[in-house]
């Protein structure tokens, strides 16, 4: 950890300082980080909602992401330097919608868009994490779309991913959000696919629809992992 200190004080870089601490305290002091990621739609929300009820709070990335958005935030503001102003809605907030129709259509807007955002919103989910240890909690989750691409495995202890059937995924988001088959498609076409998330996964958890045997095969991973001491702990 020393060495990692020395070469991160060398740099200058706060944040990285910062971020080493925190995995030196995790790493320490026994609270446990699980990721749950998988493509949008394959009902991550679900798998995480199920741990809240089992106790186990939960820090939803995509959330925390919409919030660096938020007008006058420096995130905000970048967005409109990168982007231009036409991304804003009538209240000058960011309208995701149109961030979306252009990134999703140019992997290099994407990239650039996920080199402003993703550093602010893992800034973020750290503050939220050293808050979650102070407050005594054993375990946390974070949830993230794309916990992999966004490189925050080091943030993990342990990573499930949940995928579904393409067809689920596109009539449940069709259903539930109201979205159209050819948008979710480029969505997803855009994403990691879900072969190569389930290839860095500790556990894989598949969501067919059905709602009993996924809380009941949550239910048990999670009663594994919580009832099990890892490695260096």
């Amino acid at each position: 950890m020393r060495s990692t200190l020395i070469s991160v004080i060398s740099t200058g870089n706060l944040a990285a300082l910062l971020f080493a601490r925190y995995v030196n305290f995790y790493n320490g002091h026994g609270m446990n980080v699980l990721g749950v990621t998988g493509t949008i739609g394959s009902g991550k929300s679900t798998v995480c909602g199920i741990l809240e009820q089992l106790g186990c709070p939960v820090i939803d990335a995509d959330r925390e992401a919409h919030l660096t958005y938020k007008r006058g935030t420096r995130t905000w503001k970048r967005l409109i330097a990168t982007f231009g102003d036409e991304i804003l809605d009538m209240n000058g907030e960011i309208d995701r919608e149109k961030l979306g129709g252009i990134v999703f259509a140019d992997c290099r807007a994407r990239e650039r868009l996920n080199s402003i955002v993703h550093p602010a919103t893992r800034r973020r989910v750290l503050k939220q994490l050293a808050r979650l240890r102070d407050d005594g909690h054993s375990w946390a989750v974070v949830e993230a779309t794309l916990l992999i691409e966004a490189g925050w495995q080091d943030l993990t202890d342990r990573l499930w991913v949940v995928a579904a059937p393409e067809e689920a995924v596109v009539a449940r988001l069709g259903r539930d959000r109201g979205q159209k088959e050819q948008e979710i498609r480029r969505r997803l076409a855009a994403q990691m696919p879900a072969r190569e998330k389930m290839e860095r996964a500790d556990e894989i958890i598949y969501n067919d629809g059905n709602l009993e045997s996924l809380q009941e095969r949550v239910q048990s991973l999670w009663h594994n992992l919580s009832t099990t001491t890892l490695p260096g702990r």
